[in-house]
């Protein structure tokens, strides 16, 4: 609990909460700009204008966005001797890897309340739709919050390996490209396989849009769940397994 305390402390300070508020706000108001722009009315309300704010956000801006976060955790470090120390420490290994994921993962997590805030008062001020974002979306905001976790953790021990801060992003994005493309074949199972794929899948919930039927079922929140509790337990213990046989950087 003291290294989790540690680095939320770190957190604190950190460029991280910048992406957290500017990235979802951006894509948020770029989908309200498009339709502006191409005159098209909400059809369905609040359903549309989720669909176009939220689904291609979850394609790869949020895999992107967590990529960036755990390469700010990670960046102090790879600075100087900080990697010689964190290795030669009292600190268990385990106890890093959970840190560092949860320092990734708060973010992640306050991302998507960020989005579901933009979407709420764009929806109200800008095309005035009646009513409140409807329930469903609440639930499906807190799937995607879930399924960033796993996400979090891989890209926590991409930047763990990789000194580079943009060789994680790139990986991101690839993995978020490969993931969304399975999704538009129907591969279902890649939530099971890829955490960009689980979060593409958890934003895409009730939208009809590749994959989604359009009805938030049951056994598609029970697999979200189960994915993204797999997955991280999965990531967390290969990392950690990774990170006892480092060793120092000369």
């Amino acid at each position: 609990m003291r290294t989790i305390g540690a680095e939320l402390i770190k957190l604190k300070r950190s460029m991280a909460w910048v992406i957290v508020l500017i990235l979802p706000i951006v894509l948020a108001v770029t989908g309200v700009v498009n339709t502006l722009v191409d005159g098209a009315p909400l059809e369905d309300g609040w359903h549309t204008l989720w669909l176009r704010s939220v689904v291609f956000y979850g394609l790869f801006p949020l895999a992107i966005g967590i990529g960036v976060l755990a390469s700010l955790v990670w960046r102090s470090e790879h600075h100087g001797s900080n990697w010689n120390a964190l290795m030669s420490g009292p600190t268990r290994s385990s106890s890093i890897v959970v840190a560092k994921t949860a320092a990734v993962a708060l973010p992640a997590v306050t991302m998507q309340l960020v989005m579901l805030g933009a979407v709420v008062v764009l929806g109200k001020t800008v095309f005035g739709l009646p009513g409140m974002l409807p329930a469903e979306y609440l639930l499906v905001s807190g799937l995607v919050a879930l399924s960033s976790v796993p996400v979090a953790a891989l890209q926590s021990g991409l930047s763990m390996l990789l000194r580079s801060f943009a060789a994680p992003i790139a990986v991101a994005l690839v993995g978020s490209g490969l993931s969304a493309a399975l999704l538009t074949m129907n591969v279902e199972a890649v939530i099971f396989v890829s955490p960009y794929g689980l979060v593409s899948r958890a934003t895409q919930l009730g939208t009809e849009s590749f994959a989604d039927d359009g009805i938030i079922g049951v056994a598609i929140v029970v697999s979200i769940l189960i994915a993204a509790a797999l997955l991280t337990t999965l990531v967390i213990a290969t990392v950690d397994r990774v990170l006892e046989h480092r060793d120092t950087r000369i």
